[in-house]
């Protein structure tokens, strides 16, 4: 794949039945179906190639064996990080589905929903360190999604399974909307897994993490440049978060900011170094 496309790396398509979507009444504007169509129709207005594609908390294998599917016969869709339970005793019988599926080769990582465990330091206990040692023996990735006070026993997991790439999604949720007083304590947080370096991040998910009404890209600022700092621009990439991205702001808008804090389409943050975390192949 050439490293000249731009590449979005975290997205997701749902129908409006996911269970998530009914729980809380702020989501009432993303409550729809979001299909392939939509995808193709943002992309285009946001100057998108190529995409990948995230399981959207279903919670359940029959997702990522759609998304599998849909991913073989969307050229947009590079590649899909797939759902899995690491405390499920079918763990290997499910990545072992995924990996007969006809499709197996855009399954470019793993993603557990630990940010629905109560456990600040589940990602640490022995079982799920275990887990984790047995995804790394079938993909190159895993998407950590947890919340800030999780980031510290993510460090420990990265630390435990250093042929694992541990993938940070939307840079931990820190606190945006905090500004100065967010900035500090996430700070804090990511910066023992930062130093990890199998660890890479993702820039996304900041504008949700903002003020919804009043956020712009002065206000991310602080974050982007914090991260470059911690991890370096070479374990950066862009993604959009879109649809959720959408409780705030467009999926081109969520683009033209991060351009903006950076000060350019960065070949690496857009493109290479998703190409080179995710081993995406050509297509």
């Amino acid at each position: 794949m050439t490293s000249q496309l731009v590449i979005d790396t975290h997205h997701h398509l749902w129908t409006a039945d996911y269970p998530w979507l009914a729980s809380d009444p702020k989501l009432a504007p993303i409550r729809r179906d979001y299909d392939v169509d939509d995808l193709r129709a943002n992309m285009e207005a946001a100057g998108i190639d190529r995409t990948v594609l995230v399981e959207a908390a279903r919670c359940h294998p029959s997702e990522t064996v759609e998304f599998l599917h849909l991913a073989g016969s969307v050229r947009e869709i590079a590649g899909v990080v797939g759902f899995v339970d690491l405390t499920s005793p079918f763990l290997d019988a499910t990545i072992g589905g995924y990996l007969d599926h006809p499709h197996a080769r855009y399954l470019v990582g793993l993603r557990d929903q630990v940010q629905g465990r109560t456990d600040p330091d589940f990602l640490a206990r022995p079982d799920v360190i275990a887990a984790l040692d047995r995804v790394s023996q079938s993909v190159r990735a895993f998407d950590l999604v947890v919340r800030p006070d999780q980031l510290r026993a993510a460090a420990r997991a990265a630390a435990a399974v250093p042929d694992l790439t541990f993938v940070l999604d939307h840079l931990g949720k820190p606190q945006v909307r905090d500004g100065d007083a967010g900035l500090k304590a996430w700070r804090e947080l990511v910066t023992p897994l930062a130093k990890r370096p199998n660890v890479t991040a993702k820039l996304s998910g900041l504008v949700t993490e903002a003020d919804w009404e009043r956020w712009e890209p002065a206000n991310l600022r602080p974050f982007v440049d914090a991260a470059l700092e911690l991890f370096g621009p070479d374990r950066l990439m862009f993604g959009s978060d879109w649809p959720v991205c959408e409780l705030a702001a467009t999926y081109t808008q969520v683009k033209d900011a991060l351009t903006e804090v950076l000060g350019s389409e960065d070949l690496g943050i857009f493109s290479r170094n998703a190409i080179n975390t995710y081993h995406l192949g050509a297509s």
